[in-house]
């Protein structure tokens, strides 16, 4: 994984006080390091691998390449442990992005990235560059982004200040996506207290390319040309991703806004299209996004990859303020910006490009024989820095890890012994939790049909893409839990892969790649790095059984406010291929009069741990989480798979949160059609176990049902039956609850947009 995830330690100060790293060397400047997040056995490293002590320039830029942002310091020895190759995978992690092979010379790039703590401090500004950094990670392959997903999570919407978080950030993402031009058709939204100092803003991207258009993060051979594409650089986001995003939030959190940066999506938009078409001209070598690290990193890693060094001059970078210094210059990371890499004899086909999409581009440097990336300004080197010392020497740390010594009791306090609540109220209760509730309040105001190739709409297990002029579609979809990983993390992690794999299978598609979004606290707390272990070592297996690759990802640690660690929260973002689609997609809407409900898997499993009934009825989060059934799981994908290929059921929904109640009340509410469920114990309807779904068949259809899950040893029991205007509940001993549907369907819909229509600030 490159370029792109945990957080460094610098915290920037106000304007007025910021550091001047040009000044000259006196007693008081010995802490300047630790300012810019560097350790001091760090400085000393950077001493000792220069033979001298670094330039201010060079001090900059090693603190930004070797932050937890960029260097993965504290979490590199653990993602190797995921499984990353396959035969299908075109590029795997280390790039902009991960790439996998479609057929008929059709390829895909995906990635994801979070932008945590900027979104916190200006919710608008954060998410929307956000989506323009991911954006650009995935046009930087050579892809024509498609789609975005949003996997976003706050702090409960009875406090103003989560509400006005909330609102910025849905408004930054949808303000910038819709006017790029470039769908959001999914994610998800979540509401914990867990979130509530520290929200997570978590932006995944598709892009779609010719096999002939792929471009990698190359420099290209000595004589090539260093050229700067996009928007002028300024102070804005100085250190925004790996300056900003490294320190826990706190009550200065407002000063950091200078380190924020501004995006412009019309400047995007131009960028896209000019990169596109540089890409179909073959008028470029290789192509770098100035995201984390700006200038250094756009420097640095293309030469680090090639084997080569670069003369850069900052002087030509195309500037928007007046007076930045040398560490400005290489550390900013204002948006919409490229470096690509030009044979000498295609400069001018490049700048007439750059011209005519009215985008300005500067030659900013050459590359050269050796390591070592040399930088004037002005009249004086700035910087001679060899380009492997700030990429691939960067500090690797064994973090101490243990096991959290709550962790047992937690297991222990389970909710055996608590009273029955009443089935019908508890239903009502999920159905108006926000975090299970339609998301219909912040998906409307995303454009998901720019394109017109998007079969499967916000709302279902999975997004379903086509792509434009052939039989295929992507499927994708991101699914993250952090309650249950906070009770299991290795668990917890395996089963959001599953969960995931399983939402892919019900539009018929199989599994391509996963890539992954590691939310955590302080990786200086041995109990989060075990968690953070653990959930690595989850996904690993998860995907081992699978078989699929991780090909990419983005690792965000210091996600803490006030000494409080948030729930560790994975999101795992999966891909996959349907070719050709199937005629009859069952989605949640197909429902209608005498049809069948089927439960496929283990109807009578009853553990609550870590379940969504647990936390809003009991206010309560405890016990330990079922294992995953690696045999089952993989055996209820394929049912599943099969059963959509065919068209044989109408309807298929997975059960998570909520459990069975809320899935057969969401297809009731798709469906507009009442439904019927029997069920013997209460717990039943509420266990969020993994490897279960919601089937609708036609009567005719059951006999085929029942054959697949037999050949594949897969449990399936009738449960009910489509009709009516109610969603009907039948327990043991005559008990029976009903609520309508358009009732059910006003908690459901409406259950942000009541708490979003309260005063935000």
């Amino acid at each position: 994984m490159s370029d792109g995830g945990a957080h460094s330690r610098l915290t920037m100060a106000p304007e007025e006080d910021a550091l001047d790293l040009a000044e000259e060397p006196t007693d008081e400047d010995v802490a300047v390091h630790r300012r810019l997040g560097l350790t001091d056995d760090e400085a000393t490293k950077i001493n000792q691998r220069l033979g001298r002590d670094p330039l201010p320039a060079e001090l900059a830029m090693f603190s930004v390449m070797w932050s937890e942002h960029c260097s993965y310091k504290s979490s590199r020895t653990h993602l190797s442990r995921f499984p990353s190759e396959a035969d299908w995978v075109v590029v795997g992690p280390g790039e902009n992005a991960g790439v996998v092979d479609l057929g008929d010379d059709w390829l895909a790039a995906i990635r994801i990235e979070s932008h945590n703590h900027p979104s916190f401090v200006e919710p608008y500004q954060g998410a929307a560059t956000g989506v323009g950094g991911i954006l650009r990670d995935v046009f930087t392959m050579g892809a024509r982004p498609v789609a975005l997903w949003d996997q976003i999570r706050f702090g409960t919407l009875d406090h103003p200040k989560n509400r006005f978080l909330f609102d910025g950030v849905v408004s930054g993402i949808s303000g910038y996506g819709n006017a790029v031009g470039v769908p959001t058709v999914g994610g998800e939204t979540a509401f914990d207290k867990s979130y509530a100092g520290n929200p997570l803003v978590n932006v995944m991207c598709l892009g779609v390319l010719r096999r002939e258009n792929l471009v990698l993060g190359r420099a290209g051979p000595p004589g090539t040309l260093a050229v700067l594409v996009g928007a002028a650089t300024g102070r804005d986001g100085i250190g925004g991703a790996s300056v900003l995003a490294s320190a826990p939030l706190g009550e200065d959190s407002g000063a950091k806004r200078p380190a924020v940066q501004v995006g412009d999506p019309f400047e995007e938009k131009k960028l896209i299209e000019a990169c596109l078409e540089l890409y179909d001209r073959d008028l470029v070598l290789g192509v770098q996004d100035l995201g984390a690290a700006g200038l250094t990193c756009a420097f640095s890693e293309p030469a680090a990859r090639s084997g080569v060094g670069m003369r850069v001059d900052l002087d030509a970078v195309h500037t928007r303020e007046a007076g930045m210094t040398a560490p400005e210059l290489l550390m900013s990371e204002s948006q919409e910006r490229m470096m690509v890499f030009v044979d000498p004899e295609k400069l001018e086909d490049v700048l007439e490009v750059a011209n005519r999409w009215e985008t300005t581009a500067s030659v900013v440097g050459v590359v050269e024989a050796g390591d070592t990336i040399s930088i004037r300004h002005g009249d004086e080197v700035v910087a001679e820095v060899p380009a492997t010392a700030l990429t691939d020497e960067a500090p690797i740390y064994e973090r101490p890890l243990g096991e959290p010594p709550w962790l047992e009791d937690l297991w222990s306090n389970t909710l055996e012994f608590m009273a029955t609540p009443d089935v019908g109220e508890a239903l009502q209760a999920l159905l108006d939790d926000p975090s299970i509730a339609s998301a219909r309040w912040a998906y409307e105001q995303y454009d998901h049909m720019l394109f017109g190739d998007t079969l499967v709409k916000p709302g279902h297990d999975s997004s379903l893409l086509r792509i434009h002029g052939t039989s295929k579609a992507l499927a994708v979809t991101s699914d993250g839990n952090g309650r249950l990983c906070l009770l299991d993390p290795r668990r917890g992690a395996a089963r959001l892969v599953y969960e995931a794999a399983l939402n892919i299978a019900t539009v018929g598609a199989r599994t391509l790649a996963v890539v992954d979004n590691l939310n955590f606290g302080s990786p200086e707390k041995p109990e989060v790095m075990w968690q953070f272990r653990e959930t690595v070592e989850g996904i690993s297996e998860a995907c081992e059984t699978l078989g699929i690759p991780v090909i990419g990802g983005n690792v965000s640690f210091y996600n803490e406010s006030g000494g409080r660690d948030i729930h560790p929260t994975p999101v795992i973002g999966l891909l996959g291929l349907t070719d050709p689609v199937p005629e009859r997609l069952p989605t949640l809407e197909r429902a209608g009069e005498g049809m069948e409900i089927w439960f496929i898997g283990y109807p009578d499993v009853v553990n609550l741990a870590g379940s969504a009934v647990e936390q809003t009825m009991f206010g309560h989060t405890g016990g330990r989480p079922v294992a995953p059934d690696s045999v089952l799981a993989r055996n209820v994908i394929e049912l599943t798979r099969r059963l959509a290929v065919e068209g044989s059921v109408v309807v298929l929904h997975d059960v998570s949160d909520g459990g069975a109640a809320v899935a057969v009340s969401e297809i009731a509410i798709a469906s507009d059609v009442g439904m019927e469920v029997q069920y013997r114990d209460w717990r039943h309807l509420f266990c969020e176990d993994p490897h279960r779904l919601v089937a609708v068949v036609e009567p005719e259809q059951v006999t085929n049902l029942v054959r697949h899950a037999e050949e594949l040893g897969v449990p399936a029991e009738r449960i009910g039956g489509v009709g009516g205007r109610s969603i009907t509940l039948e327990g043991p001993m005559g008990v029976r609850n009903e609520l309508g549907v358009d009732d059910a369907r006003i908690l459901y819909e409406g259950a942000i947009s009541r708490r979003m229509d309260a005063p935000l600030l």
